[in-house]
């Protein structure tokens, strides 16, 4: 007996595939936004906070150009397609729902309404990516022009917001920044889900994004941001 089969609905004929999903350059991007999460986390929970940051801010640039990457193979499946898009919503969840809210449970935000904030959060990112998907999809059936805006805050904001609000250290004390931190969870949770217009950044709206984190690193790292 064969541990190895096909799968004829979604797989090429004669070709035997010993493991499931796609691979090629075109998701590695994304993977590399979910690796920095998790590195992020282990230097959250060690009370390092600049490279916590850092990695969130990674997770931020991988995502940028992750789309692109993936535009640029043209031959593509329409399989290899929609699996590109569950990935990068799977992962944009775990870097910019999940992992901010880990940064605040490391600073012992642990009590009954921080965990309610944490939920509102989450809640808030995942609603949004299920929504953005479906309407996306709707969109592509209807038109092959870009998008030019999105409704609802995009859970990828997290990346630049988070790390801004860090940087107040230079005029706040650090247990109050701590504190506009997890407001700002509970504010951005809440944008998530509100049904406004976000103009949606062109490539040079990306790399000035893009500059302006490099700046809040600079900040960060100069005024020795370590949260304890």
């Amino acid at each position: 007996m064969h541990s190895c089969y096909n799968e004829p609905d979604y797989k090429k004929e004669g070709k035997v595939n010993c493991m499931i999903g796609y691979y090629n350059y075109t998701v590695i991007l994304t993977y590399c936004s979910l690796i920095s999460a998790i590195v992020g986390t282990h230097f959250a929970f060690e009370h390092n906070y600049v490279l916590a940051l850092f990695c969130l801010m990674l997770c931020g640039f991988f995502d940028s150009f992750d789309g692109i990457v993936a535009r640029s193979k043209k031959d593509r499946t329409e399989e290899e397609k929609k699996f590109g898009i569950q990935i990068d919503s799977l992962v944009d969840l775990i870097s910019f729902g999940v992992y901010p809210a880990i940064i605040a449970y490391s600073m012992g935000f642990n009590s009954l309404p921080c965990l309610i904030i944490f939920i509102i959060y989450i809640l808030g990112a995942v609603i949004r990516l299920g929504y953005f998907n479906v309407m996306e999809d709707m969109r592509q059936q209807q038109t092959t022009e870009k998008r030019k805006y999105y409704q609802g805050l995009p859970v990828t904001s997290s990346c630049l917001i988070f790390p801004m609000i860090y940087c107040l250290t230079v005029w706040l004390t650090v247990p109050q920044v701590q504190l506009v931190y997890l407001i700002g969870l509970l504010v951005v949770g809440i944008l998530f889900v509100a049904n406004i217009k976000v103009i949606k950044p062109d490539f040079k709206g990306v790399l000035g994004l893009i500059g302006f984190g490099i700046i809040l690193l600079i900040i960060l790292i100069i005024k020795g941001v370590v949260l304890i």
